[in-house]
This record gives structure tokens, C-alpha cells and sequence, in this order.
């Protein structure tokens, strides 16, 4: 069976030189906010869903919560790992799949890990696997592009150079996707590259969240954690609870 495009591009070293300008400070400043409005005790156990290389959950551990980071890229979970210590682990893992049950106060979702999949279901799916590695009264922060504000100032070709290496971005919206498609020749070799991600509005979540179990509790903007507004925000920020 073929890779998926999020199989493929995230495994690549190509997508770290392509975004390797994402800010720190911007990741920092935005679980500082989140920790200020979510109040986590000291022992608090944190689950970072799609960490990536681990940046914020590397972040949460350094404020010493004990976290867990999961993700399905081999190449970003041996990178993340070389971070570990006794209160910092990262897992291989299919965030659609259970991997605890009732144990985490906090699950995260964050720079719009979710979206990738071909169908609701696989997207409540996952959902569902994030509320029950929850406890009780834990709480799941979902961070989302505003797929509205994008798709109204779509940007739909530019040019970006990263460590000598010319990347052609478009972007399309298609069949409730927003696709963008990077292309790029490396040491005399074309590559190609797919982003298809959902284009989940408000509705889209509160639908989802329903089918999961899971209520909003609060929703947010920006990473400043301002008030969301469909045409100017630019990101859509859920905190929810089990219902």
C-alpha cells in the first residue's frame, strides 16, 4: 500500500529545511498563555499529540510537567528522543489509535496536526482516542489554521529559498481540502510534495467535538489567546472537556 502524503512529507529531512524558520519564541509564548489560563498543578501529566520533533513538549517538560509526546514520523520521534529524561518520553504512534486510558490532565493538538485524514470518521476516531486518554476532568487544547481567513486570502503561489534549495509552493482549495504542493529540485533531483488538510471551520468542530464526546469549553484567535473572529484571526484555538 502507498504512504499517505503525511507518511511521506513528514518523514522527509525536506520539510524540516523547509520549516525550519518556525518560531521558538512564537511556541514558547503560546504554552506560557496556555499554562497561565489552564492552571496545571505541579504533577500534572501532559500529552503532546503529533509533537513533531517535540518542541512544545520539550517546552512543558522544562516548566517540569511530566509529558508525553507521540507521533507517526520514525524520523521526528529519534530526533525528539535524544530530549528524554525521567518525566519526558516520546512514542511512534497513530494518534487514531488508543495508547492510555483516563491518564492525562492535559492533551495537546497543536500548529494544525489534525485535518489530515480522508474522512470524519477517521478524524472523530482520533478524537475519541484523545478524549480517553483523558481523565475526568481533563482537557484537550485543539490548535487550528483559520481555514476561513486562509481560504479568503489564499495565497496561491510563492517562492522560498532554505539552505540553497528553491521551494515552489502552490495552493488550491479543492473537495474541502486546502492542498498545497511544494516542489523543488535537490542535487540534480526533482521532488514533490503534498499538504492536504481540512478545511474545518467552527461548525466543522463543534459537529466533530459533538460525535466525540467532547465539549468546548472556550474557544481563541491567537496564541495571545484573543477572542476568535472567522475573518481576521488567524488561528482557531479550542480548550474542551469530556461531555
Amino acid at each position: 500500500m502507498s504512504k499517505l502524503w503525511f507518511q511521506n512529507w513528514f518523514n522527509s529531512p525536506y520539510y524540516h529545511i523547509l520549516y525550519k524558520q518556525r518560531d521558538a519564541e512564537e511556541a514558547e509564548l503560546f504554552i506560557d498563555n496556555l499554562c497561565a489560563w489552564l492552571k496545571p498543578k505541579a504533577n500534572a501529566k501532559m500529552l503532546d499529540i503529533a509533537c513533531g520533533r517535540g518542541r512544545h513538549a520539550i517546552y512543558l517538560n522544562k516548566k517540569d510537567y511530566d509529558v508525553t509526546g507521540i507521533d507517526l514520523s520514525f524520523s521526528s520521534i529519534k530526533f525528539a528522543q535524544q530530549f528524554e529524561n525521567k518525566k519526558l518520553h516520546f512514542f511512534i504512534h497513530d494518534m487514531r489509535s488508543l495508547l492510555f486510558i483516563n491518564y492525562f490532565d492535559f492533551a495537546f493538538n497543536l500548529f494544525t496536526s489534525f485535518g489530515y485524514f480522508e474522512t470524519d470518521k477517521d478524524h472523530i476516531k482520533a478524537l475519541k482516542s484523545f478524549r480517553k486518554a483523558l481523565k475526568k476532568d481533563g482537557k484537550l487544547v485543539l490548535d487550528y489554521m483559520n481555514s476561513q481567513k486562509i481560504i479568503n486570502h489564499l495565497v496561491t503561489r510563492e517562492t522560498k529559498e532554505v539552505d540553497g534549495i528553491t521551494f515552489h509552493i502552490s495552493r488550491t482549495v479543492k473537495e474541502g481540502k486546502i492542498i498545497k504542493t511544494i516542489n523543488f529540485e535537490h542535487k540534480n533531483k526533482h521532488y514533490a510534495f503534498n499538504e492536504m488538510v481540512k478545511d474545518y471551520k467552527l461548525s466543522d468542530f463543534e459537529r466533530l467535538f459533538n460525535a466525540s464526546g467532547l465539549q468546548i469549553e472556550e474557544t481563541f484567535g491567537d496564541y495571545h489567546l484573543n477572542p476568535f473572529n472567522p475573518n481576521q484571526s488567524e488561528r482557531l484555538i479550542f480548550i474542551c472537556k469530556k461531555s
